[in-house]
């Protein structure tokens, strides 16, 4: 009986072992995969715009504020106390609407971030997960997590240049190191 179990557990053994040998990885950047789409450029110029839009009213906020603290500087010893008095409140005021302004305007970039680029890393990863299914791989490891400090390129199958094939980027395209405005100032 002992021979027996010992037979099964080697058979057993042997058996995970060999699957195991099986198992195939994959390795991505997925960084770099969507610095490629076309979609992450489409989102980053709305987000430009966006952006340039909050800065525009920051600045108009600023300016009337800048304004305001001039006049009162040149003006505030010809004033009575009263007007002297509401203009401090007036500019306090408006002080703290372009801090709030401004909190705002943090607050909407990152969920318009979020909102342009939600459906971009969900094509990636639909991508992804369709050339993991295909050549049957057990783990896909992301390299721009930065927590894989070794991978071998023998075993572990490198998933960008199917990722750009399945998403019709041109294999030739490379990522930007940084990204280029269309039209410069």
């Amino acid at each position: 009986m002992k021979k027996f179990v010992l037979l099964a557990f080697c058979v057993l053994s042997f058996g995970a072992f060999s699957q195991a040998q099986n198992l195939k990885f994959g390795h991505l950047n997925t960084s770099e995969l969507i610095s490629l789409m076309s979609e992450r450029d489409s989102a980053f110029v709305k987000l430009q715009a966006y952006q340039n839009e909050l800065e525009e009213t920051l600045d108009g906020m600023m300016t009337e504020y800048n304004n305001k603290v001039n006049e009162f500087q040149r003006k505030s010893n010809e004033w009575a106390p009263v007007v002297l008095e509401t203009k401090q409140r007036e500019i306090q005021e408006l002080g703290q609407r372009i801090q709030q302004f401004q909190q705002n305007a943090q607050q909407e970039m990152a969920q318009m971030q979020q909102t342009l680029m939600s459906p971009v890393i969900e094509k990636a990863q639909n991508a992804i997960t369709k050339i993991a299914k295909a050549n049957n791989l057990v783990y896909v490891i992301d390299l721009s997590a930065g927590s894989v400090i070794y991978h071998d390129d023998s075993v572990s199958l490198d998933l960008l240049p199917l990722a750009k094939k399945e998403l019709g980027i041109p294999a030739e395209k490379v990522a930007p190191t940084q990204f280029q405005p269309a039209n410069p100032q």
